[in-house]
């Protein structure tokens, strides 16, 4: 018998949202439209998985979520498979170098190829492998796994190392308890359990959550909660989490987007053990003839991994002290983040820039509405519209929601 599905929608007055345990672990939203957005209700659908391979228990979606803010796992190791499909253009390489840039990474100045700050933004595209291992607050280890070389960051008490095997860099930085959450909290998500916790905090009236049947993942039983945006115009089309039905620890994510085709983010264990790792995990030291940088030879202002954390925004008042009067628009997954750029004018034309203008506008598609003229930026899940007086408009929504905002922005 199929998981019942049934639109019997529990509101958020007859179910207690489990705030403490989604705030125990904040990472960056992946999507762009719940910037800064709490969870304020929960609509859910009590959908009951009785039945799939393997065979578990009944349990309703709310029951499902509230075992996953639950779940306590501290110590585990395996491999995980990461896949990123935003559809970006090919750029030669270029984008890699200014997601680095951006996060801080290796500037051409004496910045290291093992700050993480730079090497963690390589998730955000193609297909990776990650080996990880954790062993409470305190000791952690992830390796991303490349041809004939391995890129890995480990935290081990106070000290944090980032080791390049290919060109034999290693980068160091000292830490203490008072920040280490904060610090964490500015990490991009890089397991399933992140990217979940994520999803479920943009759950809300406008979102239908169920239980639909079970899976088995990494070899283990897996609940398969899906959440699905129930308003149109949204490039979400469905977020589907495979849930460890003993440890409630969510064992693989996959976002897919509402034009179909393959998933914008699929992540997932291949293999995993709740047992402790190791201490010798987490031990490192400098191989001979490497070069070894401190973080007090990194600039400060880039935000690097070791410092006190500064370059994630906690909240949309923080993002707005950046830009001319960030707010939002709409509500739940069609989420719009609007701000001023306070330049006056959009992007340079060709006219105006020569070949750098005509090459920014080749990316986008040119649109115009009451608001005037601007251009679109299209990804399979974040779109952005920038008009012609300098205003920005970005969110996971479509093209034309973009420019229906801008035009009643006027």
């Amino acid at each position: 018998m199929a998981p019942n599905e049934t639109d019997d929608t529990t509101t958020a007055g007859e179910v207690e949202e489990p705030r403490a345990g989604r705030r125990k672990a904040a990472r960056y939203v992946v999507p762009v439209t719940v910037m800064g957005v709490a969870a304020a209700t929960i609509g859910l659908v009590p959908a009951l998985a009785d039945s799939g391979d393997p065979d578990l228990p009944d349990i309703t979606a709310a029951q499902l979520i509230e075992k996953i803010a639950q779940s306590d796992v501290e110590r585990l190791s395996g491999t995980v498979k990461i896949t990123t499909d935003l559809g970006l253009p090919d750029l030669g390489g270029l984008e890699s170098g200014l997601l680095s840039g951006a996060a801080g990474g290796e500037d051409g100045e004496g910045g290291s190829s093992a700050d993480p700050s730079g090497r963690l933004t390589e998730l955000a595209s193609g297909t990776h492998t990650l080996r990880v291992a954790v062993d409470g607050p305190d000791r952690q280890k992830l390796s991303l796994l490349e041809n004939a070389a391995e890129y890995s960051l480990i935290h081990n008490g106070k000290d944090v190392w980032g080791y390049d095997s290919a060109s034999n860099e290693v980068y160091h930085a000292t830490v203490d308890e008072a920040d280490a959450e904060e610090r964490s909290a500015q990490q991009p998500p890089a397991t399933p359990k992140d990217f979940a916790e994520e999803a479920l905090k943009a759950v809300d009236d406008t979102t239908s959550v169920k239980v639909d049947g079970t899976a088995q993942v990494a070899g283990r039983d897996a609940y398969r909660l899906v959440v699905e945006p129930k308003q149109s115009g949204s490039t979400v089309g469905a977020v589907s989490i495979a849930v460890d039905s003993e440890t409630g620890m969510p064992l693989k994510f996959t976002l897919t987007p509402s034009s179909g085709g393959s998933a914008v983010v699929d992540i997932g264990f291949t293999k995993v053990s709740f047992d402790r790792p190791d201490a010798s995990t987490f031990a490192f030291t400098p191989p001979k003839g490497a070069k070894v940088t401190e973080d007090t030879e990194q600039d400060r202002g880039h935000g690097d991994f070791g410092g006190k954390p500064e370059r994630g925004p906690k909240s949309e008042e923080d993002l707005a002290k950046g830009f001319d009067g960030l707010r939002m628009l709409g509500e739940g997954w069609n989420s719009i983040a609007t701000f001023d750029t306070g330049a006056g004018v959009g992007l340079p034309t060709e006219e105006e820039a020569g070949d750098l203008g005509g090459f920014l506008g080749s990316l986008g598609d040119q649109v115009k509405g009451d608001f005037g003229k601007g251009t679109v930026f299209s990804t399979r899940l974040v779109n952005a519209l920038i008009t012609e007086d300098g205003k920005v408009y970005v969110g996971t929504v479509t093209k034309d929601a973009l420019v229906k905002a801008a035009e009643a922005g006027k």
